[in-house]
Order: structure tokens, then sequence, then C-alpha cells
């Protein structure tokens, strides 16, 4: 393998050069514009790729790591705790073949599918990352800002590896400076890869219409993906402002447990109910790091990780809470795992406290709070119950089918029969829900109208009634559509007694939500 020497380049080539907020970065051939994720391909920049790179990128021709030769290069420099956030390279920018040299400390890289499964590859120093077909298209990767790894001890600065779980060879390893020279070739045609899920070349303005119900575990993942989690990354400011107030039988939940109670908040949200009794040891998780980051400013102890694989070791909770966290998730299979996944977590007699939205939102003839607040002002519109800050983080899953109806599955056989009476809505549109009404479906789009000038200094608000980013959505006052299932009576306390490792201690209606409190056994 050929490397870099030290090399002094030209103004000209210098000139595309930017300090970004995770690293210094220089371009060379063509600019990457960071405000829309591509390049300007009539415009050029002077002196296109420098001439030492051409025996490099000659040798990776010859070895067949490119088909064809690069003419745009991206060079970065990280100090330690710096990184780049999860993305993908845009279709439309660049052709297949993605190549990367490191140069200085070695680093983790992380790579994740749309299904959720997650791959972390140490990178060695002057090793060359090949990224091609759906490593290139359809995986994320990015780099953790932090100052340390957890690595191979055994691979240390030796080789490319994957980092497993096997904790008698993990280790601490300290970054450095690190710099890498990524090389790409413009593309001058629409991309028409077989991802077109994640190809901005085929998603034009005929693929911006309402989402169906999701048939199997990709449009499971596709559908919480774009009308779940970049929905909360970008209302997380406003959100927010609007969850300041705990509810009291939570409280009393979280002041009933003994003094000193480790407790996960799964789906923590801003981090409201951490702080509620300091007599607890609580540690709280959520798919959204820009409402991860708001428990940070509050000195709250969280975490960004996805509720189905949450990596704490099992039997470790005295407790654990789900607030509005389950009903985002939108198969039968999926909610179970969650379930699942919160009875990992506790010890033999711990228990849990679950939350999630009610179809009936009139009960025992008492109208709930989100209806009562029908004629309230916008602000309390979006203060009630219309999903607390947790949302579900997709995860890997055995892949499979699920003709989900409204009133759920076959686990739910004891579910009906209660006041649940409503036809399957498999093959057809999601309804959007008009808020502040009652329910006349399960499975639904609930409304979020971004307040202006809530969202942090320097974002776009240039988003709304259909997925993040389309230009319909553009809008003084943008419209969010987020993805509910809404539970019927009977139906959460079924999906719990499904598993044999619990029981249901005590279900109750509490203002809208259906909730239960179940003990590991």
């Amino acid at each position: 393998m050929l490397f870099f020497r030290t090399v002094q380049f030209t103004r000209s080539q210098c000139i595309a050069q930017k300090t970004l907020k995770h690293r210094r970065v220089k371009h060379f051939g063509y600019e990457f514009s960071y405000d829309n994720n591509n390049v300007d391909k009539d415009k050029p920049l002077p002196g296109g790729l420098p001439e030492i790179c051409d025996p490099f990128l000659e040798k990776c021709l010859k070895q067949g790591y490119i088909k064809h030769k690069p003419d745009q290069l991206t060079v970065n420099q990280y100090e330690p705790g710096q990184g780049i956030p999860p993305h993908i390279d845009t279709h439309s920018a660049f052709e297949d073949e993605i190549i990367s040299l490191s140069l200085g400390s070695e680093i983790v890289m992380d790579f994740k599918h749309p299904h959720g499964h997650t791959v972390a590859i140490m990178l060695p120093r002057c090793s060359l990352l090949v990224m091609a077909g759906e490593s290139r298209y359809l995986w994320t990767h990015g780099i953790t800002p932090r100052k340390y790894d957890v690595i191979q001890a055994s691979e240390l600065g030796q080789k490319v590896g994957t980092i497993t779980a096997d904790a008698g060879d993990l280790t601490l390893n300290r970054r450095e400076t690190r710099t890498s020279f990524t090389f790409r070739k413009v593309r001058r045609s629409p991309c028409n890869c077989i991802y077109p899920s994640v190809c901005d070349s085929q998603k034009g303005p005929q693929s911006r219409v309402q989402p169906s119900f999701p048939h199997n575990e990709m449009e499971a993942s596709e559908l919480e993906q774009e009308y779940v989690h970049k929905v909360y990354e970008e209302i997380a400011t406003h959100f927010s402002s609007t969850r300041h107030s705990p509810w009291p039988r939570i409280v009393e939940f979280l002041r009933s447990l003994p003094k000193g109670s480790i407790v996960a908040d799964v789906g923590c949200g801003n981090g409201k109910y951490l702080g509620i009794n300091e007599d607890l040891y609580m540690v709280g998780c959520d798919r959204s790091k820009n409402l991860v980051d708001i428990c940070g400013e509050k000195n709250l102890e969280a975490f960004v990780c996805d509720a189905l694989s949450v990596p704490m070791r099992s039997g470790s909770c005295d407790a654990c809470i789900s607030i509005a966290v389950i009903h985002h998730f939108s198969t039968a299979e999926r909610r179970l795992a969650t379930i699942r996944e919160l009875a990992r977590l506790l010890r033999p007699g711990g228990t849990a406290l679950i939350y999630v939205w009610a179809m009936e939102q009139e009960y025992k003839n008492q109208k709930s709070k989100y209806l009562k607040e029908k004629n309230g002002s916008k602000d309390k519109e979006e203060e009630i119950n219309t999903g607390t800050a947790q949302r579900p983080l997709s995860d890997e899953l055995p892949d499979g089918s699920s003709q989900d109806s409204l009133c759920s599955d076959r686990l739910l056989s004891d579910a009906k029969g209660k006041g649940c009476d409503v036809k399957p809505i498999a093959d057809s549109t999601l309804p959007i829900h008009t808020n502040r009404t009652s329910f006349h479906s399960q499975d639904l789009l609930v409304p979020w109208h971004l307040k202006g000038g809530s969202k942090k200094k320097g974002e776009s608000t240039d988003t709304g009634l259909f997925p993040v980013g389309s230009k319909e959505s553009q809008e003084l006052s943008p419209v969010f559509h987020r993805y509910y299932h809404v539970f019927c009576e009977g139906e959460l306390e079924a999906v719990c007694r499904s598993l044999d490792c619990v029981k249901v201690q005590r279900s109750y209606y509490d203002q809208g939500n259906w909730c239960v409190v179940l003990e590991k056994l």
C-alpha cells in the first residue's frame, strides 16, 4: 500500500478549507456542501486533486478497490473527542465505491443497518476503508465523539477488526489526532441503486404520500424512522418545553421504591422523571440525541440507545419505567419486544411501570384531560398527552410479517370484546388524527405543530406535513406527523401476560392512558 507523504498544497487547491463543529475539513476537486449534502457539479475547484494522490489511486484501481478514478477528495482532521454524525453519502452526489485512508490515530467507526443492526469497526493507522454496494448505499457510518474507544486488546495497532462483546479482550484506547483522506467519484447521472428507500434520486415528489400500515419488519422500521425518530429529533426543543409537569401516579411509583434502588427510564425524553426521587440511582436513555442533550444540560444521567436493545446488564435494575414509548412501535411483535427488554433489565422481584396512550379517551363516562382541553390554548394542545418525549428505537428483530389490526393481533384475544370493536386497516393508508378528538383508529398519525423559533439556533424548520425534508412541509408553522398505536382496554395487559417471565401486579386507567405495573418472576 502506498501512503501519503508530507506535501505543500497550492493556495488554489486549499480554497475549500473549513472548520466544522466536529472537525477541520478541506475539499479538493469539488466542494461538498453540508447545507444540502451535495456537490455543485458545474463548479469544480481550481487545481483538481493533488498530483501526490495519483500513485495511490492508480494502485487502488489496479487492486480493484475502485472502478473509476476519483475526482473529489475530502480531507478531515479530528482531534480527540471529535467525530462525525451517522450518515450515508448522498446517492446522487457520488458513484458506488468510496475509499478512505486513515492516518494518525486508530479509531472506531460505527456502521448501522436500517433495521437497527450495528457493527463497530476498528480502523488502524494507515488502513484503507472501502465502502461499496450495501455498505456504501444502505448502512450509515459515523464516528462517535469521545476521547476513548473500547477496542479489542488483541488487535490494538494491528489490523482492522470488528469490536465484539468479549469482555475479557476489551480495553480502552485513548484517541489522538487523526486525518482521513476520503476519495469519491462525482456522479453524472441519477442513481438507480437497489435501495430506493434511502436513495434521493429515487425519492421524487410522487413518493411523498401518506404512509400505509406496515406489513413486515422493513416497512415498520422505515415508518418509525420517518414518522417517529426523525420527527422527535426535529421537534425536540419545542417538545421539551411542553414536558415539565410530572404525572402524579408516576411520581407516586418512583417515591414508593426503596432507597438506593437502581432505576432505568427507558425513553426518558427530556428527563423530567430522572430527578423526582433523589434517593434513587436513576439513569435514562432515549433514541433522540437532541432530547438526551437536553438531559445533559440539566446535569441528568442519560445516554442515546435503542429501546429494543438497552446496553445494560440483565437483572441490573430494581425498577424500570416506560412512559409513552411503546405506542410508537408499529407492529405487535415490536411492542412485545420492548416489554421483553424491560423485563430483561429487571432483577427477580423488580418492577416496571408502563404507560401507553388509550383508544378510550372517554372512560366510565369521564372525558380525559386530552379531550377536555379541546378548546384550550394551542400551547396546551401540545402539552397534554399527545405522546411524551419517549419514542421507540428501531432495532434488529427477526424478519417476519404482521397483519396488525386495530385490535392488535393473536396475543390480544382476551382483550377483544371490551369496547374496542374496530376493523383492521391492513392494506390501507394511515389516517391523520384531529387533535383533541376521540380516536376512530388504533393506528394513526398525530400532528405536532412546531412553534417558530423553538428549535436550536442555526437549525432550519423547513419540514412538516410529510417526512422530514419534503418540500411540501415547508411552512411558516411546520406540522409534523407522528405514528401512534393507541391501545384498547385490556390490550396492554394481554401483551404483558404473554411473557412467562413477568406477572401483572396491577393495571389502571390514568387520564387517557392504560397503565400496568409488572413484576419480574
